[in-house]
């Protein structure tokens, strides 16, 4: 019976033991937590946080043990690793938790609570939330004058098409980096910059001409490709052959020529009464005007200019060309050509579409008047890229004053990223500018109506002449206050994304070149003056009917 009763006994004593070894430990949850008094839900991000003076506070479900506390299980990870002090209030429900050094400026920080018994019982699940600290408004560089600034952003950018260009043809490249693959209307662009180079004494006029005669050369090779005069998109910078762009895209690009003919008309002017070098310089300029084939791009003499062409695609890309966009330009040298010329009823119908949207606008957007484009205006190189060349300040026609509207324009796109309806950081009166540059993981056409949260500093760089004043604003933003990560080589990296933390390290050339020629028409109207001066074109804007 003893015996009974002591198994009895070990029994039970095996099973209480047992029942307490899997008995769950009394569970503590964070209720709840406010950075500097703003709360945080659980596995979000908080951002724009005082790297200087931030205080963390974590409610818990009831009050706690602070005898128990482990700290070690509560801890900061980041840019600088920080060491914090805590206190509990008086109820025992609170912690409060603050670095103990100034955290670094616009870097990521991670709270995270360990799973583990603490605080007198037990925290099963893991907590964490994500901050972002603000950015450190202080200058990055010696502040120099507005003046001196904007020859510094010209003589960084000028680097891209004088140091960065092909090492053969002279053309520039894509992008940095990009090897053979050079960009016809991005060389357009960076014709003009070369002008601007000499003129602004970075390099001499025997520098510049030598560079220059050897992209012309290149250019009027009879192995460098053209398709009815036209150059294609992009082209192998040492063999002068195609780059198809696309699969269908692998002929003539009518809008790329139309920038690279506005860069070549503009280097003819500059060099027209120079030696007898320079002069037959542009009398082969002269020879890769007038073979440009406008007229074929009519697509079988349709009242609409088409984008591409290929020998063996045909019209598959089937593209016209209407505004209101970037494409101007075409319009204007296709009626300019001594050789190829379109009529009137081509611009009138084609490109004007007769008035209709999204041709002519005349909506108002931020108390602001558009008189042409799609609502809110669309990307800002609508502005820029035929303006390189063509002087607005004096142009209309029958639909627009152009001045009126690449300003009205410019301040929209200002006024919706001062406006930030989409509650992104760092929008504001001094960071905006909405324009196609690369993204994230990719490449997109910003504007108001596509929005992503990425700023291209050559939208409002390149803005100069429409918003002086809040050009200069935005110029001292990128480079006294995020000139740390966005200023390297050749001036102003692509874009870059202050809610997401993300800095491009690209550089392109359809977004450089606008940016030194457009200050330099703001500065001088150098180009503006030399392209205006061609009397071919002054004849296409005759023939269209515009003003200047």
């Amino acid at each position: 019976m003893k015996y009974i009763i002591f198994i009895f006994a070990v029994v039970f004593l095996l099973a209480s033991c047992r029942k307490e070894k899997i008995d769950p430990l009394h569970e503590i949850t964070v209720d709840s937590v406010f950075v500097n008094h703003v709360y945080v839900a659980a596995n979000s991000i908080l951002l724009d946080v005082n790297y200087d003076d931030i205080e963390i506070r974590l409610k818990f479900s009831e009050p706690v043990d602070t005898l128990q506390f482990r700290a070690e299980r509560l801890f900061i990870t980041g840019a600088s690793e920080p060491s914090y002090y805590y206190r509990f209030d008086r109820n025992r429900q609170y912690l409060t938790i603050q670095p103990d050094a100034v955290l670094s400026p616009y870097s990521v920080y991670r709270l995270m609570f360990d799973q583990g018994s603490n605080l007198g019982g037990f925290i099963y699940d893991h907590y964490t939330f994500t901050f972002r600290t603000r950015l450190d408004p202080g200058p990055k560089f010696p502040a120099i004058s507005d003046d001196s600034l904007l020859t510094l952003v010209q003589k960084k950018t000028f680097g891209y098409f004088w140091d960065h260009a092909h090492p053969v043809s002279g053309l520039a490249r894509e992008r940095y980096g990009s090897g053979e693959t050079v960009t016809s209307g991005g060389s357009g662009f960076g014709l003009m910059a070369l002008i601007v180079g000499i003129e602004r004494g970075f390099i001499t006029r025997e520098e510049g001409f030598e560079r220059l005669h050897r992209i012309v050369t290149f250019l009027s090779r009879p192995e460098t490709d053209r398709f009815h005069g036209a150059y294609p998109h992009w082209l192998n910078g040492t063999t002068g052959k195609v780059i198809p762009f696309s699969s269908n895209d692998n002929g003539g690009d009518l809008v790329e020529t139309a920038f690279l003919m506005q860069g070549l008309l503009t280097v003819r002017e500059y060099f027209r009464d120079g030696n007898a070098a320079e002069q037959e310089m542009c009398n082969s300029i002269t020879g890769l005007w007038e073979a440009v084939e406008w007229d074929w791009y009519r697509k079988q003499d349709q009242n609409l200019l088409y984008w591409h062409w290929s020998p063996d695609k045909g019209w598959i890309m089937n593209m016209g060309v209407s505004g209101w966009n970037e494409a101007l330009i075409v319009y204007v040298l296709a009626a300019a050509s001594p050789t190829h010329s379109i009529p009137l009823s081509v611009y009138t119908n084609g490109w004007a579409r007769n008035g209709a949207y999204p041709m002519v606008n005349n909506k108002t957007f931020y108390t602001i008047r558009l008189p042409l484009g799609p609502d809110t205006g669309g990307p800002l190189f609508f502005a820029h890229y035929s303006f390189l060349g063509l002087d607005p300040r004096n142009l209309s026609d029958q639909y627009a004053s152009y001045w009126t509207q690449n300003v009205n324009h410019s301040m929209i796109n200002h006024a919706y990223c001062k406006a930030n309806p989409r509650g992104y950081s760092g929008y504001s009166d001094n960071c905006w500018g909405l324009t196609a540059s690369d993204i994230q993981n990719g490449y997109s056409a910003s504007s108001p109506s596509n929005d992503l949260g990425v700023i291209a500093p050559t939208a409002a760089l390149s803005s100069f002449p429409y918003t002086p004043e809040e050009s200069m604003k935005a110029l001292k933003f990128f480079y006294y206050t995020i000139g740390d990560r966005l200023w390297g080589q050749y001036g102003f990296y692509d874009a870059f994304n202050l809610t997401s933390g993300w800095f491009a390290g690209s550089y392109l050339a359809i977004d450089q070149g606008p940016i030194i020629c457009m200050i330099e028409n703001h500065r001088t109207g150098l180009l503006w003056g030399l392209f205006m001066s061609a009397p071919e074109v002054q004849a296409g804007l005759d023939k269209l009917g515009f003003t200047y």
